[in-house]
């Protein structure tokens, strides 16, 4: 399954939505891609699971990168 990442650059700054990033990664859970990224410093908001439609849109319309 491949999610979408949203997050702060730092854990240590208030979340604003204009600083938010994100990123791409394959995973089996949410619980995974947590795990993974747990060792960055990273404020992880929001883990959203792409699938069908909405899969295919982050593919053609954003700079859709895979994090390893």
């Amino acid at each position: 399954m491949i999610f979408k990442v949203f997050y702060q650059e730092s854990k240590a700054e208030v979340p604003v939505r204009e600083c938010t990033q994100s990123l791409y990664m394959e995973a089996e859970s949410e619980r995974e891609v947590r795990l993974n990224l747990k060792d960055k410093p990273y404020n992880i908001e929001f883990v959203q699971k792409l699938e069908g439609a909405f899969l295919e849109y982050e593919k053609n319309h954003h700079s859709f990168e895979m994090e390893q």
